[in-house]
């Protein structure tokens, strides 16, 4: 596939899964919680995907830079389900999901930098 088509997937499911998260952890109300467990899931294998499809494309390697986003793509995509397990830490999670967020998208702009 084309480059294009990788970096709209990862970036679209990027977006969307950020806000999902984050509608988790408004609103961790139990009804919701299979729907929108089913939806991050789907939606972090299609930025994972996204990823390493650029990564293949673009015949990178593996350097550092790609490793600490796998790192945060790890931690963005465990939140929906700490909305839902412990919903009086929310804050907290919050802090975390902003801070992974913010250092993966650090590491795209300064990744020369690794």
């Amino acid at each position: 596939m084309k480059l294009a088509i990788y970096q709209l997937m990862h970036v679209g499911s990027m977006v969307a899964l950020t806000a999902f998260i984050f509608m988790a952890f408004a609103n961790p109300d139990p009804k919701g919680k299979k729907r929108t467990m089913m939806i991050t899931g789907i939606l972090s294998l299609l930025m994972f995907i996204g990823g390493f499809g650029m990564i293949s494309v673009l015949k990178i390697g593996f350097p550092a830079w790609v490793w600490i986003k796998l790192i945060c793509w790890f931690g963005v995509s465990g939140m929906a389900g700490m909305a839902y397990r412990k919903p009086e830490s929310a804050n907290k999670f919050k802090a975390i999901t902003l801070a992974a967020l913010i250092i993966a998208i650090f590491t795209v702009y300064f990744r020369h930098q690794f």
